[in-house]
């Protein structure tokens, strides 16, 4: 295992991070988005294809947890949310299923709230689905809580609750 480095994610790193962000979803989401989505709708070409066409537009920022291995992604930027144009927002998080429970996660989330003071942000946000158990208690134990603030999410049947940190 090398030396832990969260660092830019690179045109190189795409096929990687899309690999981790199919696996993830179908792993996460089970039970949650049907399976016809989640096996049928998604796929790594087109996730490949849209990290590709993120990168290029600059509109948020992505990075990898490099060990050696690729064992996670985040995209992060300003929030997108109306009512909170002065957060920043963790868009999402994805680590590799067989790495998870082995604190990736939580160095991305600390490295997202740095970058975060660093651009002199004092508020985070993200979305989560609302029966996404882990990933909440995940959020919850990093300082996050909700705000009270849901959406529906009519194209995947599911509702998603926003969580917020002072930082």
């Amino acid at each position: 295992m090398g030396e832990i480095m969260i660092r830019a994610m690179e045109l190189s790193d795409i096929p990687r991070a899309a690999e981790i962000h199919i696996f993830g979803w179908r792993n996460a989401y089970r039970g949650i988005i049907s399976d016809d989505f989640l096996f049928n709708k998604l796929s790594v070409v087109k996730s490949i294809n849209r990290f590709e066409n993120q990168m290029q537009s600059n509109e948020a920022d992505s990075y990898v947890y490099d060990d050696g291995i690729i064992k996670a992604f985040m995209t992060i930027g300003q929030c997108r949310d109306i009512d909170k144009v002065k957060a920043f927002e963790l868009w999402g998080i994805y680590v590799e299923p067989f790495f998870i429970r082995q604190g990736v996660g939580s160095q991305m989330i600390k490295y997202c709230e740095e970058i975060a003071l660093n651009r002199s942000y004092k508020e985070m946000c993200l979305w989560v689905l609302e029966e996404n158990e882990n990933a909440i208690k995940f959020y919850e134990k990093s300082g996050y809580y909700a705000d009270g603030e849901k959406k529906y999410i009519d194209f995947l049947g599911v509702v998603e609750i926003r969580y917020v940190k002072y930082i």
